[in-house]
């Protein structure tokens, strides 16, 4: 009897404590809301039977489909809110960063607009660095309560030269080809990744040295890094944070010979296929880590989290007719309507998150970085920044809130080519209702993207009311986050506020 009173008194006092979960997030570049066979819409489409990502098809099967994910426009503005948990227009790296201090040539070159100097150097983990935003990146944070953190692929969060370039500065335990490019100059072993050559030592993929001469794409190198890396923490009884931030889709599009044969047998253009081939290697790798994690049994103790950095490229860089890429949603990459914004977003959590459900709650990037903190039972942190994101955590466990909650997108910036909804703008979004407001000529859109989702009404004069309840909504978080606008070069005057404008636009 004593001895199973003292054995029933140690169950007692012994609490089981479970270990922290492993995180997984897996960011494509560039990949559109259509570019999987998984739908994300209330119906399948042309797209989601063209291409083939079976992967993505069992993780929304195990996890949980998000059919109104949102992030900016274009990669660096996205992947600086996810690491710091700020809205684009409070960090202010709101264009696609490279060269050090330097506006990008389309802004210097703009015939009508001088463009602020916003954030061209990135992310900064300490504080006084000019054109930089500091902050506490993510990975800092999980690396500083014990995470093993490591950053495989595309990085993208600094200029050249800078602190934010290199992902070992910003919380990271190990970088798999990282730097500051954003893209890949070869996604091929044969080439070297590009690495050799003259005039493309910035666009070369660092560090695959192993991997140079080898028939091997760029996608599957990175994994099989990325895998290595996480069996080391494996091995250590270690929980990791593993960001699988593929350079696929990006240009330069090129076919992956393990699956682009039957695109062109599909008869699909080259251009197309080999896209459709990418689309399929990036699955391909999503497999492999969620094979990798029921092999050693800690799929049940892992969360992945599937996004895209911004919607599929669709101006320019394609096979076919332009702009057409991610129909129903208008436009692409680059753009403030739908097609550039609206993201496949998934999250697979084994026996918290119910498998095979859907949910159409908005959320954007920035709730990223305090639902991973949340995740991982982080709950209070000291950051450099104002986190800007909100959990969703409440969502993945399907409880439903009665709020409506404004989304912010900010670009006083030029990405170059032209578009349907392409150039700077100011958007918001509340509830269905979706508003615009284009700096160069102050021009503003109106959409209620439940009605319609391709944005092919604008109802500006149709719904003056809204409009101006929307634009007073965006111009009060602008006004509050200091956003920075552009000026008209020939007066040299500050773009107004859309507030400000729409007053004189309706009364005309």
């Amino acid at each position: 009897m004593l001895i199973s009173l003292i054995l029933f008194t140690a169950c007692e006092s012994d609490e089981i404590v479970e270990p922290p979960p492993n995180i997984v997030l897996f960011l494509v570049d560039d990949m559109g809301w259509q570019d999987t066979s998984v739908p994300f819409w209330n119906e399948r489409t042309p797209f989601n039977d063209r291409y083939h990502t079976p992967n993505m098809e069992r993780m929304a099967l195990e996890g949980m489909k998000f059919t109104q994910a949102y992030a900016t426009a274009v990669c660096s503005p996205t992947r600086i809110s996810l690491m710091t948990g700020m809205n684009a227009a409070r960090h202010r790296v709101t264009n696609w960063t490279l060269k050090k201090d330097s506006l990008q040539p389309m802004e210097t070159n703009h015939e009508i607009l001088r463009f602020p100097e916003w954030n061209v150097n990135g992310i900064s983990p300490v504080s006084g660095d000019e054109k930089a935003v500091h902050a506490t990146p993510l990975p800092q944070v999980l690396q500083n309560e014990g995470y093993f953190t490591i950053h495989s692929g595309k990085a993208h969060l600094g200029a050249i030269g800078t602190l934010g370039a290199d992902p070992l500065k910003l919380g990271f335990d190990v970088n798999i080809a990282g730097h500051a490019a954003g893209a890949p100059e070869s996604y091929l072993g044969t080439e070297n990744f590009g690495n050799g050559k003259e005039g493309k030592e910035d666009w070369a993929v660092p560090g695959l040295e192993k991997y140079h001469g080898e028939d091997i794409f760029l996608t599957e190198a990175i994994t099989r890094e990325a895998l290595a890396a996480v069996d080391s923490a494996v091995t250590a009884q270690q929980p990791f944070f593993l960001y699988m931030a593929h350079y696929a889709v990006h240009t330069p599009i090129m076919g992956d010979d393990r699956f682009v044969q039957k695109y062109f047998e599909q008869g699909l253009d080259s251009t197309e296929a080999k896209y459709a081939s990418m689309l399929e290697g990036m699955d391909k790798s999503l497999g492999d880590i969620m094979d990798y994690l029921e092999e050693k049994k800690i799929a049940e103790n892992t969360i992945i989290l599937f996004m895209s950095d911004n919607g599929g490229l669709s101006v320019h860089g394609r096979g076919g007719e332009p702009n057409t890429h991610n129909k129903p949603l208008s436009s692409g990459k680059g753009s403030a309507h739908e097609g550039g914004i609206r993201e496949p977003m998934l999250v697979k959590w084994p026996g918290k998150v119910p498998v095979n459900s859907t949910t159409d709650a908005q959320l954007i990037i920035e709730d990223f970085y305090p639902t991973i903190l949340a995740m991982a039972e982080i709950d209070s942190v000291e950051t450099a920044q104002v986190i800007d994101g909100k959990s969703f955590m409440h969502l993945l466990r399907s409880e439903l809130r009665n709020e409506e909650r404004p989304l912010f997108w900010h670009y006083p910036n030029e990405w170059g080519p032209s578009g349907p909804g392409i150039g700077a703008s100011s958007t918001v979004r509340l509830g269905d209702w979706k508003f615009i407001y284009y700096h160069v000529d102050g021009r503003m859109e109106l959409f209620n993207i439940r009605e319609d989702i391709g944005e092919t009404t604008n109802l500006m004069e149709d719904n003056q009311e809204k409009a101006k309840e929307l634009a007073g909504v965006l111009t009060d978080y602008l006004v509050e986050v200091e956003a920075q606008m552009p000026a008209f070069k020939e007066t040299g005057e500050q773009v107004p506020y859309p507030i400000a404008l729409f007053q004189e636009t309706v009364t005309e």
